[in-house]
C-alpha cells in the first residue's frame, strides 16, 4: 500500500447546493479515531474555515462538502500533524482517519426531518 495523501469518501450526500468558503463559519460533528471526538462530548465543533485553526486536512475536506453531508476524511502526515504528531494522542507520521457532517455555514443549517 502506497503513502495515502488524501481521500474522501462521501457516506450521505449533503444538499448539493451549499459549500462553505474560506472565512465562512461552519460547526461540524465529527469522530477521531482512536483520539477525538465532539459526538462523546455531546455537543459539535464550530469553528471559521481558511484561518488555519484547524489541521489542513478538515479545510480541504469540508470545503468540498455541501451542507448536511457525512464524510469520511482520509489523509496523511502532510495534512495533518506532520512528523511531530500531536502527543501523547497521535504519533508523528501519523494517517488521520475523521467521519465529519457538516451541520451548518454561518449558523444555517438544514431543515430537520421530522416527518413522522
Amino acid at each position: 500500500m502506497g503513502i495515502i495523501d488524501f481521500i474522501k469518501d462521501i457516506i450521505r450526500p449533503g444538499n448539493g447546493v451549499d459549500y462553505p468558503k474560506p472565512g465562512d463559519m461552519v460547526t461540524v460533528h465529527y469522530h477521531g479515531y482512536l483520539f477525538d471526538s465532539s459526538i462523546k462530548r455531546g455537543y459539535p465543533f464550530t469553528f471559521q474555515i481558511g484561518m488555519g485553526k484547524v489541521i489542513k486536512g478538515w479545510e480541504v475536506g469540508i470545503l468540498g462538502m455541501s451542507l448536511g453531508e457525512k464524510a469520511l476524511l482520509t489523509f496523511g502526515p502532510h495534512y495533518g500533524y506532520g512528523e511531530k504528531g500531536a502527543p501523547p494522542f497521535i504519533p508523528g507520521n501519523s494517517t488521520l482517519v475523521f467521519n465529519v457532517e457538516l451541520l451548518a455555514i454561518n449558523g444555517r443549517s438544514l431543515p430537520s426531518d421530522d416527518s413522522e
